[in-house]
């Protein structure tokens, strides 16, 4: 059975560190002026993996805070998954050669699918394929827009392409401290039969130990990210209560 993870998230915008209300980008606060200092503090407490997000590149459709990334993945004893403005093979290469462990392909999923299932065959498990739902569909850009096209029906096809882990996020949940919607989490691992991220809504420890409760379902790790910003609890605090 896999271990339970707990991914520490960095989003990056305008090069400091920022949390969004629900993904959106005129509800931002910003928790510190550097990405690189604030994956150090993650990792001195205990991260294997840091979850990075170019919110910057997401918009723009290309990197735009790519160096931050590669210094953490570079400079600290971390795992680096990174995401956001991820569009072509050079994007995936240029991380996936520069140190940075695994590429989460997301909107291009929907807009792009034989991208991504290329991505999928060449790279294998070294690419994440994250997938953002509202109401159980599909969110695409940044969240401005829902699909016609059901989370689980999209996870399926992925995983019948490839993709060993999928990160799920509720955005109804994402930012507002409410606890993560465990059900869909595990609905999306049992669907695909593949390791789900869950991401959204972590808010106690409790909630992280609810998430790892469901591993042996394929629940494998949980991405916190406003939580340990707003000092609900800290990241060795939820590396111990998974442990226990």
């Amino acid at each position: 059975m896999a271990a339970f993870t707990v991914y520490p998230a960095i989003d990056m915008l305008g090069g400091k560190c920022v949390r969004l209300l629900q993904g959106d980008y005129a509800k931002e606060t910003v928790y510190g002026d550097s990405p690189v200092e604030m994956a150090r503090l993650f990792a001195e407490q205990g991260a294997q993996w840091i979850h990075m997000v170019d919110l910057d590149g997401a918009k723009a459709g290309k990197r735009v805070n790519d160096r931050f990334v590669l210094e953490v993945a570079n400079t600290l004893p971390v795992r680096v998954q990174i995401g956001g403005g991820i569009r072509t093979e050079e994007d995936v290469l240029f991380y996936l050669e520069n140190g940075v462990a695994r590429v989460i392909l997301g909107s291009a999923a929907i807009a792009n699918p034989p991208f991504v299932k290329k991505m999928l065959s060449l790279y294998g498990e070294r690419i994440v394929i994250g997938i953002d739902a509202k109401n159980g569909f599909v969110a695409t850009e940044g969240w401005l827009n829902t699909s016609k096209v059901k989370a689980v029906d999209l996870g399926k096809e992925l995983a019948a392409a490839g993709a060993q882990t999928f990160i799920f996020t509720d955005i109804a949940t994402d930012g507002m401290l409410s606890g993560p919607n465990v059900n869909a989490a595990v609905e999306m691992a049992q669907a695909t039969g593949k390791h789900v991220i869950a991401s959204g809504g972590v808010s106690s420890l409790a909630d992280v130990q609810t998430l790892a409760a469901h591993v042996s379902d394929g629940v494998v790790g949980a991405i916190v990210g406003k939580a340990l910003y707003t000092n609900q609890f800290t990241l060795a605090e939820a590396l111990k209560a998974v442990q226990a």
